[in-house]
């Protein structure tokens, strides 16, 4: 093995999982929301935020809408 490389000769290129890069992202969640993520994770032996992004990932393959029933006005 050399003690020294020459890496100026190299071609640089993208890399190839640049697509598969998670996005960092602020939310405010509420506490029992956490609660029940941290949970469930816990049991499954996985990151919570992994386990939401997991759940987030489903909802977006299976074309889940947020059906959102606000109570009459008064």
């Amino acid at each position: 093995m050399k003690a020294e490389y020459d890496l100026s000769t190299l071609k640089s290129r993208k890399n190839p999982y640049a697509s598969k890069l998670k996005k960092p992202v602020t939310m405010r969640l509420s506490e029992d929301v956490v609660a029940y993520f941290k949970g469930m994770a816990d049991e499954a032996g996985v990151p919570y935020q992994s386990l939401i992004n997991l759940y987030l990932r489903d909802c977006l393959a299976n074309n889940r809408k947020v059906q959102i029933n606000w109570p009459p006005a008064v």
